[in-house]
């Protein structure tokens, strides 16, 4: 038996593996020791054998309600990701592995990796309304990419995507990546038509430091980059200091900052109730949208979600706070889940890269239902 997490994304140490029915393991935390529940590893052994992992500090991870009802996901060709019998009992998680071929991949979520980042901003580029610009390197020396789409048409609603701001939230770009195929599709009337009345500016991958180390919410530096978004540096967040910058030389009619939530199995928007400008035509847009979006995906609900802030109590050091407050514009935090979407379970596969997919070409549709009103 073999136990690898030394690749892009990869996060797991190995305690002991002598007992194939209690193999050992610990997930790596992110710089700063602060947080951690990600982890991305590759296991080789015996086909036809079975093996019990224990993730013995599930229980100090940053989210242990996260280990509950969940499934770990696995995958033998990288491409088809499948959910694992999986227990989490007296803070350890334990994962089932019948193994049908010589290696298996299991990871808390499907990885997207960098190599497909970089595959996703070479295929977009070539469509003749998109175009790529460099705002800066990372901590690590990454670039940070912006893909923008449009006609630069200043008459038009600028609309702003980020993604992966927590890297270990890979959900996020899977959704991205639908929303690309759906808005440069020729033949999406809804595409065209959103075109007509806006441009767009998106960043896939806010965070690629963190997602090529396996971290779970920071940066290089153990910076939660959801925290950043008023005092943002360079020392320490140059991912948020080149967007807000750019924010601040396009303007921003409409914000969807992308995310997935450990804890609750639901697709749920967070809004900017709680920012001090917050008026009545935020809240008939941010209505609007959420009505459109629940007509478009069964996928998504508004029920379950987190608590809405107290007026002029916002924390607007977050993201979609910021931006709201700034630009007086509708701003949402999107959350998928980590488990299954309780209200459209899929016990094979859970939430998964596919489901992401098809949520970012409904939101293109939302966007479209409320671009008439952002200005």
């Amino acid at each position: 038996m073999r136990i690898s997490a030394n690749f892009d994304g990869g996060n797991i140490e190995v305690i002991n593996q002598d007992n194939i029915k209690d193999v050992q393991l610990a997930i790596r935390p992110d710089v700063g020791d602060e947080f951690y529940q990600w982890f991305n590893f590759r296991l080789e052994g015996e086909v036809g054998s079975q093996y019990l992992l224990n993730i013995m500090n599930a229980g100090s991870a940053s989210y242990p309600k996260g280990w509950e009802n969940y499934q770990a996901v696995a995958t033998y060709d990288r491409q088809q990701w499948f959910r694992l019998p999986t227990e989490y009992k007296d803070g350890k998680l334990t994962i089932q592995v019948d193994l049908d071929c010589d290696s298996i991949q299991i990871a808390y979520f499907a990885p997207y990796s960098y190599e497909r980042h970089q595959d996703l901003l070479a295929s977009v580029q070539v469509h003749p309304l998109v175009s790529l610009e460099h705002l800066g390197l990372t901590l690590d020396g990454r670039d940070m990419t912006l893909v923008k789409v449009g006609d630069g048409d200043e008459s038009k609603a600028n609309i702003w995507i980020t993604a992966r701001q927590h890297p270990g939230e890979t959900m996020a770009e899977w959704l991205v990546e639908g929303f690309f195929n759906s808005l440069l599709d020729s033949d999406n009337v809804n595409a065209q038509a959103l075109l007509d009345k806006a441009n767009f500016y998106i960043v896939p991958n806010m965070n690629p430091d963190g997602s090529a180390r396996g971290h779970l919410r920071t940066n290089a530096l153990g910076v939660n980059l959801n925290r950043e978004w008023q005092t943002p540096s360079l020392e320490k967040s140059p991912e948020v200091f080149y967007v807000t910058n750019k924010m601040k030389e396009t303007g921003v009619d409409l914000f969807y900052d992308v995310h997935g939530d450990e804890g609750l199995p639901y697709v749920f928007l967070a809004g900017c109730e709680g920012v001090p400008s917050h008026d009545e035509r935020m809240a008939k847009l941010q209505q609007k949208f959420v009505d459109a979006l629940t007509l478009v995906s069964a996928d998504f609900q508004s029920e379950f979600g987190y608590d809405k802030d107290e007026p002029g109590k916002a924390n607007l050091t977050v993201a979609s706070n910021w931006v709201a407050e700034t630009f007086t514009c509708l701003s949402n935090t999107l959350e998928m889940p980590f488990k299954d979407n309780d209200n459209m379970p899929d016990p094979m596969s859970g939430w998964s890269p596919e489901r992401s997919i098809y949520l970012g070409e409904a939101s293109l549709i939302a966007m479209l239902a409320v671009v008439n009103n952002l200005r």
